[in-house]
């Protein structure tokens, strides 16, 4: 069984992000990266897929700049086989990333597609689902837990009234939701081992899939400041206030 997880470099959720002078993005000048934290739950799903079973391979892929080896480099010391990036520079959007997979998909032909339900820098949750319906495969999304079994898998997801329980023909696209699973603390033995094990280096164009963006970013701004809350000397005044300020008969 082949496992392919699909991993991003984003800022560290631990950052107070800043928007730059101009407005135009984000600024990640010296700031901290780290892997997307539903990705990380994802390669830490696959791993445990593999402890379960030797047969098991876990292949961990990125999409980005030459730094995002970094980012499979957490993967492979987390317990991933090996790693392929797909180097592409710029603005490399959801249906970019998409594309790119479907294309390494066709490639590989694994039998299990994880992504986290979406990256903490853009909060798309796109990916996973454009990958599926891209490569024409069943797919589940916000997993919650998860069994492989006979060619199949069965996935409780997370909804709005608690949890659905679906069954899919492999393979299929499932994307991981904070429940599934506490990814482990990644010690120092396995980064060194996570050093020897191989990256594949393939360029986006390699793929014959065009990442030119859709989109455009008109303007990146701060959340306006919140106002100062003030104190009530009653329940009246409570009362008087939600009809004055807030606007609430």
């Amino acid at each position: 069984m082949k496992v392919l997880v699909a991993v991003k470099r984003v800022v560290d959720y631990n950052v107070k992000v800043r928007v730059k002078a101009d407005c135009t993005a984000v600024d990640i000048a010296n700031v901290k990266m780290s892997m997307n934290p539903f990705d990380e739950i994802a390669v830490e799903e696959a791993v445990r897929l593999r402890e379960s079973d030797a047969s098991v391979e876990v292949i961990a892929v990125s999409v980005g700049p030459a730094v995002c080896q970094e980012t499979l480099r957490t993967a492979l010391a987390i317990g991933a086989d090996r790693g392929i990036l797909v180097e592409a520079e710029g603005d490399v959007q959801p249906l970019a990333v998409a594309k790119l997979l479907a294309a390494l998909i066709e490639e590989e032909r694994p039998d299990l597609i994880l992504l986290g339900k979406q990256a903490i820098d853009d909060d798309s949750n796109q990916t996973g689902q454009m990958v599926a319906a891209l490569a024409g495969l069943p797919q589940a999304t916000f997993a919650a837990h998860l069994l492989v079994a006979n060619g199949k898998i069965t996935v409780a997801r997370e909804v709005d009234g608690g949890t659905e329980t679906i069954l899919l023909q492999l393979p299929a696209v499932v994307t991981t939701d904070l429940r599934l699973n506490e990814p482990r603390y990644v010690t120092l033995p396995n980064i060194m081992k996570a050093k020897k094990k191989p990256i594949a280096i393939i360029k986006a164009e390699e793929l014959g899939v065009d990442i030119k963006p859709r989109l455009r970013t008109l303007k990146v701004v701060e959340p306006p400041a919140r106002s100062a809350g003030v104190k009530v000397s009653g329940v009246p005044e409570l009362v008087e206030k939600i009809k004055a300020v807030a606007k609430i008969a």
